[in-house]
């Protein structure tokens, strides 16, 4: 795919890195789906007659039916994108994860979905962005020394479930992008993104640590160089992204 895609379906959407990419996208005129357990959240940000390009699918993204509603277009063809943020919630005070195999649920629940849609005749060839986290990387250290405590120890539950799910992707045969983000924080900035390469196959090709990069940041990253563009030397890697 060398162009904007026409249809994209979203998974995470209702907040976050997610939210923003979906902002973006609809203001652009593409054709969105979104899955949300309370579609109120989103209906809410983008009532339905004003924004007609989306339709919002009421579901969980570990749900095979509800996951196929989604990826499939009008036409009854699979999108032509996927962008997937999702992640489950810290639980206070420990920090352990509402759901450890959140992701990694719903990465293996896309690719059945996708297999099962294009047994029943749907053609399409979706490409897959899978939003990550840097601090998993086979090639090498992607975050500044000072956050080790944290990347060690704190995130090694989410670290897991994201390892996972980053593998489910890229052995899934479909064309992806996994964008890793550092430590992510609140607020659109002005900010210049800084972007490191990895080849998952042969390694580093550049690198880009960074502490922090906003939610509204990373959104609109994804948007502006995934969507409305689709570089060649991002097809099938590793992006890590950070200001």
């Amino acid at each position: 795919m060398d162009s904007a895609p026409k249809t994209i379906a979203f998974f995470g959407a209702s907040n976050g890195v997610g939210l923003a990419a979906l902002q973006h996208s609809l203001a652009a005129g593409i054709q969105c789906t979104a899955l949300c357990r309370t579609p109120s959240k989103l209906e809410t940000i983008f009532p339905a007659d004003s924004t007609p390009n989306l339709r919002i699918i009421q579901g969980n993204a570990h749900d095979i039916q509800a996951v196929s509603d989604c990826i499939r277009a009008d036409d009854g063809n699979l999108v032509d994108m996927i962008i997937t943020t999702l992640g489950s919630r810290p639980v206070m005070p420990t920090l352990r994860l509402e759901d450890p195999k959140c992701c990694r649920k719903g990465a293996a629940t896309l690719t059945e979905a996708i297999s099962q849609l294009r047994n029943q005749g749907a053609v399409g060839k979706p490409y897959i962005v899978l939003f990550s986290t840097t601090g998993i990387s086979r090639y090498g250290r992607d975050y500044p020394l000072a956050l080790f405590p944290i990347y060690g120890w704190l995130l090694k539950e989410a670290h897991t479930d994201k390892e996972i799910t980053e593998q489910c992707i890229m052995e899934s045969g479909e064309a992806f992008t996994i964008v890793r983000g550092s430590l992510l924080t609140n607020g659109e900035t002005e900010k210049a993104v800084r972007v490191g390469i990895e080849d998952p196959q042969t390694g580093r090709e550049s690198c880009a640590i960074g502490y922090f990069i906003s939610r509204e940041d990373s959104g609109r990253w994804v948007a502006e160089n995934l969507i409305m563009k689709k570089p060649k030397e991002y097809e099938n890697k590793i992006l890590m992204i950070t200001t």
